[in-house]
């Protein structure tokens, strides 16, 4: 007696008997899943506690989108197919988006079976299940939305472009889910470029393991691996030797090992690790391993920067101090105004919103940032501290010291407000002090997740003799922070190099 098939088993069953290879040297030619196809599909549909969220991750060229295509047949006509469903896959672009509708379509077309219960509507980029009037849409974040339509399966591809914590595209797609008892979001993606990305924060949130119903296959190769390691390289491309070319892995390291500039989109496209296409000023790894709690301030200089922001973006001010251990203990403080904050956070895909629920970003009253407001926070601050410098970007610093004396500012205070050139001349010396005070690990910014934001998008420009500065222009996202940062330990460097502090010798690192 035959055994009975699992729902998973049903799955690779329909795909390996229906579906076939739509493009390339091998079109019309059975698809055979490889393991870690199988081992996927396994986990996902044969899950005791029931699938709501699957996630597949790895490099590119490991045969993504025409999984994608095979799934939408199974839950069109084939085995988990139910009756007047919807399903979607949605992509960031219409591209993307045509090429997994153009694959699910050449596959039922090339199957005799298939073509005859699949009508295929290439305007809309639909298919039509014919045996349970099943309907599948592609759709693309940069034109047709999920409105009107309840999927019960959506497939994501590529949500790793997304950039910051939410997509109004994938908010429309996953609340559209939200009528079904049961249903399944797939997500297959190479890895977004930072932890505070998208799919950054679904992939950890399903490592902790906290809920059954997630499902996380990642391949990915070791952070710290050579770009050379063909261990690496198998361990971040699955189909490695099978259907993704190792002499084209193979040149791409070549060329990332010449080329400095390419080595980000090596690490991030092709062994499927965290790494910005643009490299940031700090890298994710050197910011974590400076993310010991702050100490409480015990009497200690104290150095900070300001940066002021528009009249409706983000203000950051940092304060700085060494322990007796000489380790930099960082305090920042950010404001934004209150009104607007949930369009901010949207625009700037940063959860704004929840950072001033949790006292992490302080919202000020109206639509645009209170100068009186920032000032008597500073000033509430700084009491009892042994300030030696405040360093600001002379933009809109005259309206801010008049908002400080408005606040009661003492003279001294004033005193010790400098301004603090933006360019290569002033920045550059900053940034070489931040930079080895961070590599040494003599910096403790206790993880503050809007300074933690600003690091990860900043980016630098040097001119033809090296020099850099923080540029906002090429920057991925709001810098302020790392801004005010740079400035309160370019202040500190210049303070300890005139011997501007205590006898009790702070040491600059």
């Amino acid at each position: 007696m035959a055994r009975k098939l699992t729902r998973s088993g049903r799955v690779v069953k329909f795909i390996e008997t229906f579906c076939r290879i739509p493009e390339g040297t091998k079109v019309g030619q059975p698809l055979k899943l490889e393991r870690f196809q199988k081992r996927f599909i396994r986990r996902v549909y044969d899950n005791a506690a029931g699938t709501r969220r699957a996630i597949l991750s790895m490099g590119r060229k490991n045969g993504k989108t025409s999984l994608i295509a095979a799934l939408v047949l199974v839950h069109l006509v084939g085995p988990e197919a139910k009756r007047n469903s919807q399903l979607v896959s949605g992509a960031m672009s219409r591209d993307q988006a045509a090429i997994v509708f153009s694959l699910a379509a050449k596959m039922a077309q090339l199957h005799e079976r298939l073509v005859s219960i699949v009508r295929i509507v290439p305007s809309g980029k639909r298919l039509i299940g014919l045996p349970l009037n099943t309907e599948y849409r592609a759709l693309a974040a940069d034109g047709s939305t999920a409105q009107g339509l309840s999927p019960l399966l959506a497939i994501l591809d590529e949500v790793g472009q997304v950039r910051g914590p939410r997509s109004d595209f994938i908010d429309a797609i996953t609340t559209a889910q939200g009528a079904h008892a049961a249903p399944l979001l797939i997500v297959i993606s190479t890895q977004a470029p930072n932890d505070a990305d998208l799919l950054s924060i679904w992939i950890d949130d399903a490592a902790g393991g906290s809920d059954p119903q997630t499902v996380l296959e990642l391949h990915a190769a070791p952070q710290d691996c050579e770009m050379d390691s063909v261990k690496a390289w198998a361990a971040a491309n699955p189909a490695l030797g099978v259907f993704r070319d190792r002499v084209d892995v193979e040149r791409q390291a070549a060329a990332a090992q010449r080329m400095p500039s390419a080595e980000p989109s090596f690490r991030n496209l092709i062994l499927n690790q965290r790494v910005e296409a643009i490299a940031p000023f700090v890298s994710r790894s050197v910011w974590g391993a400076c993310a010991a709690e702050v100490e409480p301030y015990a009497g200690q200089p104290v150095f900070c920067g300001i940066d002021l922001s528009a009249v409706s973006d983000l203000t950051a001010f940092v304060a700085c101090w060494q322990n007796d251990a000489g380790i930099w203990q960082v305090r920042p403080t950010f404001w934004a105004p209150a009104q607007g904050v949930h369009d901010r956070a949207r625009r700037d895909r940063a959860p704004y919103d929840v950072w001033a629920q949790k006292g992490s970003l302080t919202l000020t009253p109206g639509a645009t940032i209170d100068y009186d407001w920032v000032a008597a926070q500073v000033l509430e601050s700084a009491a009892g501290w042994d300030l030696r410098l405040l360093a600001f970007d002379r933009w809109r610093i005259d309206v801010f010291k008049a908002a400080l004396s408005r606040a009661g500012a003492p003279a001294e205070m004033l005193e010790q407000m400098h301004p603090f050139g933006q360019g290569f001349q002033s920045m550059g010396p900053a940034l070489d002090a931040l930079e080895a005070a961070l590599l040494a690990q003599r910096v403790a910014h206790g993880a503050h997740p809007v300074l933690t934001m600003c690091a990860a998008n900043a980016v630098v420009l040097r001119d033809p003799a090296g020099n850099r500065k923080l540029d906002k222009a090429k920057a991925t996202g709001r810098i302020d922070g790392m801004v005010a940062l740079a400035m309160a330990m370019g202040a500190a460097a210049s303070a300890v190099e005139a011997n501007d502090v205590h006898d009790g010798g702070v040491v600059f690192v």
